[in-house]
């Protein structure tokens, strides 16, 4: 038998709230953990990365979105308020064997150290 919206609004003014505070409170521990373990890790993991991207220079060794591996030849960085400033919309020539290909500073997928080491967990 289903009670009408009025008399279910009823019984939660009369009670209801003190047998609901536990299920808010498993709500809210749910939503903390999920960010403590997901969100906050991808958000910092995201800000180290921009902070390497920005942070090139030439003849480091990056790994492109594509799976090109190269060595920074050179950067083109764009203008900001009229000054060179760097963006992730910067264009970075990189030398891979024989080839230079052109990509955007923001597709690059990782900056490898000198000696090979990964500096990303992408």
């Amino acid at each position: 038998m289903a009670f009408p919206a009025p008399f279910a609004l009823l019984a939660l003014q009369q009670g209801g709230l003190q047998q609901m505070l536990p299920f808010l409170f498993q709500i809210a521990a749910f939503f903390a953990i999920f960010y403590f373990i997901v969100l906050r890790p991808q958000q910092q993991e995201r800000k180290r990365h921009q902070q390497r991207l920005l942070a090139l220079k030439r003849g480091d060794e990056v790994v492109t979105a594509g799976g090109l591996i190269g060595e920074v030849a050179s950067i083109q960085q764009g203008l900001k308020d009229g000054q060179p400033a760097a963006t992730l919309e910067d264009r970075i020539t990189i030398k891979t064997g024989e080839a230079k290909v052109v990509v955007q500073r923001g597709r690059i997928a990782a900056v490898l150290g000198d000696g090979g080491t990964s500096t990303s967990t992408t």
